[in-house]
């Protein structure tokens, strides 16, 4: 009889190696070739300095990009961000629970074994007093527990056992195979989800950042407006005194220099919102946190652009629509096992004794153990329907991947068009802020000569604040311009991070 069991157990081992339903393979994807923002080296070389071929160095700043940016305090808070902020800790518990879910199907693979003890100490139906304990576990399906049950009229009588219970399933037709599988899917996924989060997070404070930072240059050009219409003010007064200015342009200067004020007070509303925005990003309260007052003095420095083929790994939410694709055909998998029967072995043993000397006499034995198998035979098509679901789950999927692809190019071609044309505007914006304050300080010479009227100063000084704030919104845009290339291209993570969940 054992060796019939042994038989029944190997041959339960061999046939797991059956795993019904498709295996999976990820579906072709169509890239271009290159980017069409970034043809070719030569143009990048000639026209586009905020971006350059990708070179093996560049991996430097893989987890760390915004180091790329050279900025010690930017660089100080992603440091807090990545240790700090909630969102990216909810989305590490999350993947944390997939990996135990993963651990939880592998634990299908193995047999379970439950012991049961059982004390007992009994009198006859004259007493009025029965004391029992017991520690037990509970049996697995397929399998039971009897005790015994002794009255010897007033006498007391004393019951023992254990016993053991064994229950296994063997993975016939590979359904634990599969939802091991799909789990696992499930848990790379919510891996690059994580990565995912975590990258959209550091996005978020450098674009806030350079955004403030944009403010205090603003704030900066508007203190420095304010500084002149002062001056422009009291040279109107002179003038008037003079005899070569009214009243009215008096009253003018007056008003350009209130306007000013007001534009410079008013500054300090977005400032104190992006402030406030990257505290809880920093999981700080509001209150608790600010940022010393820097005008933006940079330029996007060379960013690393590899060809587009290479996106599909470099991208966290593409590696997780991948992933949600695998774990949509697994599940087709486990729907198919749904057809096949179920074997499961079982198998239990006993040791009974009784009376006061059972520390002394040899237990009563008992054991028994064999194979049941059972098939569904009718269960008005819900197996059908649920591969049919199962399948039409995982083309969704893939539509769903192929649609995130195209974006993740679009978003790329979007980036790198934004930062070219920028680049370009830039140039055209600081030579006109040149112009402008050049032509003021004309118009001034003239206005005190008494040559021109004040509404040529007026309009000058609006033309070059203009120009200043211009000049100073495309320095911005286009720090934030190349943040987004960057999370846009993956920030250096990639796909082999996930590998190994």
């Amino acid at each position: 009889m054992k060796i019939n069991l042994f038989i029944i157990s190997v041959l339960g081992l061999f046939l797991t190696a059956c795993t019904v339903g498709p295996d999976y393979h990820r579906p072709p994807m169509i890239t271009p070739a290159k980017f069409k923002e970034a043809k070719n080296k030569n143009v990048i070389a000639a026209k586009n300095k905020d971006w350059k071929i990708a070179a093996p160095k560049d991996a430097d700043y893989r987890g760390k990009w915004w180091e790329i940016f050279h900025d010690p305090e930017l660089s100080k808070l992603e440091e807090r961000l990545n240790h700090c902020n909630q969102s990216i800790a909810s989305a590490y518990d999350n993947f944390k629970q997939a990996q135990a879910l993963v651990d939880e199907a592998r634990a299908n693979f193995y047999p379970v074994l439950i012991g049961n003890i059982s004390l007992q100490r009994q009198k006859g139906a004259g007493s009025t007093s029965i004391i029992s304990t017991s520690s037990s576990g509970t049996l697995p399906t397929g399998s039971s527990s009897t005790g015994i049950a002794a009255t010897s009229g007033s006498k007391v009588v004393y019951n023992h056992s254990i016993i053991f219970n064994a229950s296994w399933q063997p993975d016939i037709w590979g359904l634990v195979h599969r939802q091991v599988e799909a789990d696992l899917a499930a848990a790379q996924a919510s891996a690059a989800l994580l990565a995912a989060t975590r990258l959209s997070s550091q996005a978020s404070l450098a674009t806030y950042y350079f955004e403030l930072r944009a403010l205090d240059k603003d704030q900066k050009i508007l203190n420095e407006t304010v500084h002149s219409d002062k001056k422009i003010l009291q040279l109107t007064k002179n003038q008037y005194h003079s005899g070569v200015a009214s009243e009215a342009d008096i009253l003018q200067a007056k008003s350009q220099l209130e306007a000013a004020q007001a534009l410079a007070i008013n500054n300090g509303v977005n400032r104190a919102i992006y402030e406030h925005a990257i505290a809880v990003l920093l999981a700080l309260p509001a209150s608790d946190f600010s940022i010393p007052y820097q005008p933006l003095n940079q330029t996007p420095p060379p960013i690393p652009i590899a060809l587009p083929s290479t996106l599909l790994e470099r991208r966290p939410d593409i590696a997780q629509a991948e992933r949600l694709m695998a774990q949509a055909n697994a599940q087709i998998g486990i729907a198919v096992a749904a057809y096949y029967p179920t074997l499961t072995l079982t198998g239990n043993s006993s040791f009974v004794h009784q009376g006061l000397s059972h520390w002394i006499g040899l237990p009563e034995m008992g054991w028994a153990y064999g194979p049941q198998l059972s098939q569904l035979i009718y269960d008005g098509g819900l197996r059908a329907a649920t591969i049919r679901a199962a399948q039409y789950g995982y083309f969704s999927t893939v539509a769903s991947y192929r649609q995130i692809v195209l974006a993740a190019f679009q978003n790329v071609e979007d980036n790198l068009a934004t930062l070219r044309i920028l680049t370009n505007q830039a140039r055209v914006q600081d030579q006109a802020e040149v112009t402008a304050r050049k032509a003021l300080h004309f118009v001034i010479n003239e206005y005190k000569a008494g040559t021109v009227p004040y509404s040529s100063v007026l309009s000058s000084q609006l033309t070059l604040y203009t120009a200043e704030k211009n000049a100073a919104d495309v320095t911005g845009m286009r720090m934030t311009a190349a943040v987004g290339l960057i999370v846009s291209l993956g920030g250096g993570w990639n796909v082999k991070t996930i590998s190994c969940v």
